[in-house]
C-alpha cells in the first residue's frame, strides 16, 4: 500500500510553505493539484518536478478511482490546492475518504490556512467556534443563515469579492447590526487587511471601499444565547472601525 499526503500550500507568501511539504512533494510518485497552472508556478518555484494530474470538484469523482488503485499499488499520492489545505472548501475530501476505506494510509500536513489567521487576529472568541465555510449561493443560503441566527460560537465564513457587500448586508439582517465582526482579505499577501468593528460598520466600510482578493468573514456568536445558557462569560468587544494593514 502507498501513502496519501494532504498537502497545505501557501496562502499568500511563499514564506510559509514548510519544509516538510516541500520534502514529500519532491519524492511524491503523483501530484494532484487543483490547477496544474497554478500549481506549476508553486512547484517550479521549489525546484520540485513531479508528474502532476488535474483534481477538482468537476473531475474528482471520475479520478479518484484511479487514484486509490495507485495507492493500492504502492505509490505515494501528494494532494495539493490552489492555496491552503485540501479537503477545507477546496477539493480532498473524496479522495482521503476513499484512501480509508481502501485502507490506504492517509497524512495530513499541517499548514497554511486563511480561517486560523481570520479568527485569531479577529478579536473575537476563539476557543470555540465553527466554520461555515462558502454559503450556498442560491439555493437553500437562507435555510443556512436562519439556522446560525442562534448560534454562540464565533462563525467564519469564507467569501468572493463580488459577493462580499451582498452577504454582509444579509449578516445584519439576520444577525443584526451591532453583531461584532472583523473582514479579512488577502490573507499572508503584500495587501493584506482586517477591518473589525460590527457588521453595520464594516458593511459601510465595503460599500465605500471596492471590495478586492479574498476574504474571511468572521461574526461574533449570540452573546444573548450564551448568556440564557448561562455557559459564556460576557465579553466586552471594542467594535472601533480598524482597517489594519
Amino acid at each position: 500500500m502507498g501513502t496519501l499526503y494532504l498537502v497545505p500550500t501557501p496562502v499568500g507568501n511563499l514564506e510559509d510553505m514548510t519544509l516538510r511539504a516541500v520534502r514529500v512533494l519532491k519524492e511524491a510518485d503523483l501530484i494532484l493539484a487543483e490547477d496544474t497552472r497554478t500549481s506549476g508556478i508553486l512547484l517550479k518555484h521549489f525546484d520540485i518536478s513531479r508528474p502532476m494530474l488535474s483534481y477538482h470538484k468537476f473531475n474528482e469523482h471520475q479520478t479518484v478511482e484511479r487514484v486509490v488503485e495507485r495507492l493500492r499499488g504502492g505509490e505515494t499520492v501528494a494532494v495539493i490546492s490552489d492555496a491552503g489545505t485540501p479537503g477545507v472548501s477546496d477539493p480532498g475530501f473524496l479522495v482521503a475518504r476513499e484512501a480509508v476505506r481502501a485502507g490506504v494510509e492517509v497524512v495530513a500536513l499541517p499548514g497554511p490556512t486563511a480561517l486560523i489567521p481570520a479568527i485569531v487576529s479577529s478579536g473575537l472568541p476563539c476557543d470555540r467556534f465553527c466554520f461555515e465555510g462558502f454559503l450556498p449561493q442560491k439555493k437553500g443560503r437562507q435555510t443556512r443563515l436562519a439556522s446560525l441566527k442562534g448560534e454562540k460560537r464565533t462563525m467564519i465564513f469564507y467569501e468572493s469579492p463580488r459577493r462580499v457587500a451582498r452577504t454582509l448586508a444579509q449578516f445584519v439582517e439576520t444577525f443584526g447590526g451591532d453583531r461584532p465582526a472583523s473582514v479579512c482579505r488577502e490573507i499572508s499577501k503584500v495587501h493584506e487587511q482586517s477591518v473589525r468593528g460590527t457588521l453595520d460598520e464594516v458593511l459601510q466600510y465595503f460599500s465605500e471601499h471596492e471590495p478586492r482578493g479574498e476574504f474571511v468573514i468572521v461574526v461574533g456568536g449570540d452573546c444573548r444565547a450564551r448568556e440564557k445558557d448561562g455557559d459564556a462569560e460576557q465579553d466586552d468587544v471594542q467594535t472601533i472601525m480598524q482597517p489594519s494593514s
